[in-house]
């Protein structure tokens, strides 16, 4: 981090932070019924994979995507012999998405971003307040 950090710095980046995990669950729910030829080009579920970042000078600590990498969740194997995408034994790959499980990671992720947004703003007030009464 270049310079001192502000609490406001610190939202900041938490707020991107979980805005990434929330579009990496949503990609994940997008392609959720997709199917493949194969195995390895099915679709594989992301995740966005967080690192602390300490300011030494502030002492705060705040939060950044180090990357988005993809699950180890093995693709699905199903028989649809009709389908054009079937390989020679009948069968198409579809991506090994756990709906619900996503669903819960937006839930979990947009209840962080609402957490972070009220923080941001109980400061601001707290700041408006010291101000007022001077």
């Amino acid at each position: 981090m270049s310079g001192p950090t502000s609490l406001f710095d610190v939202v900041q980046r938490g707020m991107s932070a979980q805005m990434v995990r929330m579009n990496a669950a949503a990609s994940n729910i997008a392609n959720s019924g997709t199917v493949a030829g194969s195995e390895a080009e099915a679709y594989r579920p992301v995740r966005a994979v967080f690192q602390q970042e300490l300011d030494a000078a502030s002492g705060l600590s705040s939060v950044r995507v180090s990357e988005v990498r993809q699950a180890e969740t093995a693709a699905i194997r199903r028989q649809d012999p009709d389908h054009p995408l079937a390989d020679e034994n009948g069968d198409v790959w579809e991506a090994g998405v756990d709906e619900s499980a996503e669903m819960v990671e937006i839930m979990e992720s947009a209840r962080q971003y609402q957490n972070l947004v009220e923080a941001m703003q109980t400061a601001k007030q707290l700041m408006l307040d010291t101000i007022r009464s001077k």
